[in-house]
């Protein structure tokens, strides 16, 4: 899988992950993969709440090290 764009979100709280988030996703391309690295654990609930209600895909989603890590598909 190619990821075309990566969005270091580290040290954001919410809600401002999920807003970075959309804002760059509204400007991908259909198709396109966005990963994204945040570190707030609120995260692991409201990425994948905002996804469903956006109709965004995650292709993958996992913890590394302090990270949460998701790859959304545009």
């Amino acid at each position: 899988m190619k990821i075309d764009l990566e969005l270091n979100l580290r040290n954001l709280l919410c809600p401002m992950p999920v807003i970075k988030t959309q804002n760059v996703l509204k400007k991908m391309c259909l198709g396109e993969h966005l990963k994204i690295i945040c570190t707030d654990p609120g995260v692991k609930h409201d990425i994948p709440t905002w996804c469903k209600i956006n109709d965004y895909v995650i292709v993958e989603q996992f913890e590394q090290d302090d990270d949460f890590v998701f790859v959304i598909k545009a």
